[in-house]
């Protein structure tokens, strides 16, 4: 979750992204223990992250996007306690940052020596494609790169700051399929799983990639394996399967993904097309 951070004395405040205050959901970094409060004028650009086995948890953050009871926020900093990763520094002792340079910045944030068992200042790496080899093997989503020379410009975006994501592709079985909400003669998503010992064990369902002539051309086969009951070793979620039509799970499609959540689901999955060559045996 991208957060601004700012700290006044023992004051600290965080902020996301769409400007909306936050800090109730955070109680971690509002505490002394997280090196935060003392600072004069401190304002931090950063992600706030849950750490399992060393890799961010989305399903772990997600569960602290919308908490609004601190005794709420109590419960989950003691369950799933989040990290600040700060990345860039915009004012420090009253003095805005924002048109140094970010090799600059980058030595003003080191030097503010903020590390706890809550905040951290990842570490930089010069060697691109390494990193992006090692992100992949560690199957983290993948890597930022930063020109040392730019500017901070708030609300834009710009080429100084470049996202490269790891896509991941597998192939799956559907096991049903939605139509648009509003268009009952346009398919809208596909529920897909992996063959397992009792059915098909459910990782999500896919809408990216499926409009137009691709969706088209795929609902007539989809109608030819219908099926009177789901082929799911167990029971959907009611938001996935609601207004549902079963199939014999018989098609196998292949899937591009950023990741798999720790409950087995795909991150951003999306469309890449039937695989004739293959059954579900096959998987």
């Amino acid at each position: 979750m991208r957060v601004l951070v700012a700290v006044e004395g023992d004051r600290v405040r965080v902020t996301s992204r769409t400007e909306r205050d936050v800090t109730v959901a955070f109680p971690e970094l509002t505490c002394a223990g997280s090196g935060l409060p003392g600072y004069d004028h401190l304002l931090l650009d950063g992600e706030v992250v849950v750490l399992r086995q060393g890799a961010p948890s989305f399903a772990g953050i997600a569960e602290r996007f919308n908490v609004t009871k601190p005794a709420d926020a109590d419960r989950l900093a003691a369950t799933a306690p989040v990290t600040l990763m700060v990345f860039d520094l915009l004012r420090v002792g009253g003095h805005e940052t924002l048109s140094q340079p970010l090799r600059v910045r980058r030595e003003l944030l080191e030097a503010t020596g903020l590390t706890s068992p809550w905040v951290q200042v990842p570490a930089v790496f010069d060697d691109g494609e390494l990193l992006l080899a090692a992100t992949a093997e560690r199957k983290l989503e993948g890597i930022v790169s930063k020109r040392l020379s730019s500017p901070y410009r708030p609300g834009t975006r710009s080429p100084d700051w470049r996202k490269i994501v790891h896509r991941r592709t597998s192939s799956y079985v559907v096991g049903g399929w939605r139509f648009e909400t509003d268009r009952a003669d346009v398919l809208g998503s596909l529920l897909i799983g992996s063959p397992a010992e009792a059915g098909l064990r459910y990782v999500g369902r896919i809408g990216s990639g499926l409009a137009g002539a691709t969706g088209a051309a795929l609902l007539p086969r989809l109608r030819e394996l219908r099926s009177p009951t789901s082929p799911f070793e167990t029971r959907l979620p009611a938001a996935d399967a609601r207004g549902a039509h079963w199939l014999r799970p018989e098609l196998v499609v292949d899937i591009e993904y950023h990741t798999v959540t720790e409950d087995g689901r795909l991150r951003q999955p999306s469309w890449r097309g039937v695989r004739s060559d293959l059954t579900p045996r096959d998987l």
